[in-house]
């Protein structure tokens, strides 16, 4: 289906979520959302604050409570809710994703696919809703034993701005088909989409309370859902920093159920026996410089064996200069603008000292034009693994290049980091990918690509890049409490 680019799109609504209601926030205060593009003001946002917390996990709860509309329905239907919501965000594809391109600055083409995903997620999850199983246990003859899967309760689902409706969907998802109730609360940077997916809640039937969307910054809307002591799970995606400061809080509260998906620093391994270098500077390419380099496991650090090394450097530079940034809205661009001035002044602060390290500046390294927050295309080459490029994640268009001589050498490399998200390895060894993919200390391990992600598939990291696991089956478990229950079997008859 073809989808029509309009950069003249509005947003359409701007208050807090609540109950099924659209209200203002308690404290009457509001915040701008930007356009990367522009750096101009699209709108003020209705601030949700400690108050309009409170209020949206009263409802949750009262949604949640034993009789209610939502405790008492029906699996299958549950499930039905999930697909009626992703047959609607389907619906009305055209329009999210021009609202998504506005605030978040991706190109057009890549807004459609995003939500494309997220479409795909919702009806995943809602295949399984009638699919949460527990199991029968044998014991000693006396006692007859099973277990249930129960919905944990409140669920606060904090996403991020990057890919803002694959993450909404991902938490969704799952959290519902359990029979959680929850409070959204979305990146300031990228409210408005989750806002118009609260529209379409309420058009697909769900009962008031069971999805509330507070907008608002982390440290007040953010920090007060973690410390709610009403507030059963949290699940965030963001960074390592602020992913501390919530596993900190929930345990400091009520010890609430934490899901944490943080930062990474990936490694990615080229081997000299790969069997088509082009192809691997194409995987390596795509790996680093999709969504703006704004993922969390991006390719961040590529390591090429030293027969090849010059090569891949000198094709990965040619590649990086012919990628096409400027207007999202335009179907030729394929890298828009950083998400906002932050993001913008750290990106360009780490190419400056990757300059002073000592890496080799191949091309870019510097601001794309004059307005918002573009950064050219960079590669660098000659990186060294003490240098912050290498260490430190950028979350921008910045390649780093790495040498080595050994498999041994680059698994060693590889696990050098206090990050785990993802890792890959091309080669055409299957020896190698092997042992690769058994020795490095990551949650995803790809082999011969690279940000091959699937709904069926769990994601999550090891170390500093977070705990627990979204997507596939075991996304699932994460929202669910586990009931033992054990009955005495009688020996005579009564």
């Amino acid at each position: 289906m073809h989808f029509k680019p309009d950069p003249n799109v509005q947003p359409k609504y701007t208050q807090i979520f609540i109950n099924n209601e659209w209200m203002n926030s308690a404290g009457g205060k509001k915040f701008p959302v930007i356009n990367p593009a522009t750096a101009e003001k699209i709108c003020d946002v209705q601030e949700g604050d400690k108050a309009d917390i409170e209020k949206a996990v009263q409802a949750a709860r009262a949604a949640f409570k034993n009789g209610s509309v939502w405790r008492t329905m029906d699996a299958y239907d549950r499930g039905r809710l999930l697909s009626k919501l992703s047959d609607l965000i389907e619906r009305d594809t055209e329009y999210l994703g021009n609202l998504l391109t506005l605030e978040n600055g991706k190109p057009f083409v890549d807004s459609t696919w995003e939500i494309a995903a997220a479409i795909k997620t919702l009806r995943y999850f809602a295949g399984c809703a009638d699919k949460i199983h527990g199991k029968t246990i044998p014991s000693d003859g006396s006692t007859f034993t099973y277990t249930r899967l129960e919905p944990i309760g409140v669920c606060g689902l904090i996403t991020p701005w990057n890919v803002p409706l694959i993450l909404l969907s991902n938490k969704l998802g799952p959290a519902l088909a359990t029979g959680n109730t929850v409070v959204l609360k979305p990146a300031e940077q990228t409210p408005l989409t989750a806002l118009y997916v609260a529209n379409l809640v309420k058009e697909a039937g769900f009962p008031p309370g069971v999805i509330n969307v507070v907008p608002g910054y982390g440290p007040t809307a953010g920090g007060t859902l973690t410390t709610h002591l009403d507030v059963d799970k949290v699940s965030f995606t963001g960074s390592t920093e602020v992913g501390k400061l919530i596993q900190q809080a929930a345990g400091k509260s009520n010890l609430k159920r934490v899901t944490l998906e943080m930062g990474g620093k990936s490694p990615l391994v080229v081997c000299s026996d790969v069997e088509n270098l082009d192809q691997a500077v194409q995987i390596a390419h795509h790996g680093l410089f999709f969504n703006q380099g704004q993922a969390c496991c991006a390719s961040t650090r590529i390591f090429v064996q030293e027969d090849i090394y010059d090569a891949f450097v000198a094709k990965s530079t040619e590649l990086a200069m012919k990628r096409i940034v400027g207007d999202p809205y335009d179907g030729k661009t394929v890298q828009g603008p950083q998400i906002d001035d932050e993001q913008f002044n750290k990106i360009l602060e780490l190419i400056e000292s990757g300059k002073k390290e000592g890496a080799k500046l191949e091309c870019g390294g510097g601001r794309h034009g004059n307005r918002g927050y573009f950064v050219q295309p960079t590669v660098f080459s000659n990186v060294q693994d003490n240098m912050r490029i290498a260490k430190e994640e950028i979350f921008g268009p910045v390649m780093q290049i790495m040498k080595f001589k050994t498999l041994e050498e680059a698994i060693e490399r590889s696990n050098n980091t206090e990050y785990g998200l993802a890792a890959g390895i091309l080669t055409k060894d299957l020896n190698k990918a092997t042992l690769y993919s058994q020795q490095v200390r990551a949650g995803t391990i790809w082999v011969n690509c690279f940000l091959t992600i699937s709904v069926q598939v769990p994601f999550g990291g090891y170390k500093m890049s977070g705990q627990g696991r979204e997507f596939g089956t075991d996304a699932l478990h994460s929202y669910c409490e586990i009931k033992s229950v054990t009955t005495m079997i009688p020996q005579k008859n009564s």
